[in-house]
């Protein structure tokens, strides 16, 4: 009789480990076009995308959801340690602590700062739920 006892609150912590979500989510580009992106409470939340400060171009938030996500920093960029090239691309590295339930927007453009008469070379304008 002590087996099926123990079973059952075995199950119980089994079933509540797969229920738990990631601690943390990182998306690209090509996922940003998959929205909305669902969040929840606790998480962080990093955005990654291709960048090449040295042509001009910058990646610039617009929005950043403020009313479910909190900035943990400015933008961080880096380049391949193998690239060795001067010049080559790189990928920004924004990362967020996602801190309220609701629904925001996060929306960027990437251009150059100086031309705001020219359209971005890309933008970005994707649904933030969070439960």
């Amino acid at each position: 009789m002590t087996a099926p006892r123990l079973l059952l609150p075995a199950a119980i912590a089994l079933f509540a480990g797969c229920a738990q979500q990631p601690t943390s989510v990182t998306v690209q580009e090509k996922q940003l076009g998959d929205c909305p992106v669902q969040l929840h409470t606790g998480q962080t939340f990093t955005v990654s995308l291709p960048s090449n400060p040295t042509t001009g171009f910058r990646w610039t938030v617009l929005d950043a959801a403020p009313g479910v996500l909190r900035s943990l920093g400015p933008e961080v960029y880096s380049t391949p340690e193998d690239a060795g090239l001067v010049g080559s691309a790189g990928q920004s590295l924004w990362r967020y602590q996602v801190y309220q339930a609701g629904e925001a927007r996060l929306r960027m453009s990437y251009q150059r700062p100086w031309e705001t008469d020219v359209a971005p070379e890309k933008t970005i304008d994707c649904a933030i739920n969070v439960r």
